[in-house]
């Protein structure tokens, strides 16, 4: 589970993220060795990506295929981190699990020539707006002063 799901359920809605997720895939290889995958530059939105695979693909020779990603640490530096050293004949696919990372990431096939797939989710993450709120409490109100349904009388025979 991310860290960005639900930050806590004792709050209610108030100071909650809205959190969206979409796949995402790119593939590396001699001819293309590196992805940077940057969010949107709204303000009001953070972008994630969370790898989950890296696998070899089709064709992948008898080889090491170093994969490593560059992104920021806790401290605002770039910093490189090799994610995964695949071998078609040992270690075609490795599991990452939620190997989460904030926007921009770039991705980098530094040894080898694949082709590697690196998938996972690119998530989305917004704060819940007040005016979201009112919307959702009004309808709850609405469904409250409904009245309940109340069974039917039956005919009694004569």
């Amino acid at each position: 589970m991310s860290l960005l799901d639900e930050e806590s359920s004792d709050m209610g809605l108030a100071g909650q993220s809205k959190l969206e997720s979409f796949l995402f895939s790119c593939e590396l290889s001699s001819k293309v060795p590196f992805y940077t995958f940057q969010g949107d530059e709204e303000e009001d939105l953070e972008h994630f990506l969370e790898l989950r695979t890296v696998c070899l693909g089709e064709g992948a020779k008898e080889e090491s295929n170093v994969v490593e990603v560059t992104a920021m640490n806790h401290q605002g530096k770039t910093i490189s981190v090799p994610i995964a050293n695949l071998n078609i004949s040992c270690l075609p696919m490795v599991s990452l699990g939620e190997f989460e990372l904030k926007a921009p990431v770039t991705i980098r096939l530094k040894a080898g020539s694949g082709p590697v797939t690196v998938s996972g989710l690119h998530l989305i993450a917004s704060e819940v707006d007040d005016s979201d709120l009112s919307g959702e409490e009004e309808e709850e109100e609405e469904e409250e002063e409904l009245s309940p349904i109340k069974p039917a009388k039956k005919k009694q025979k004569q």
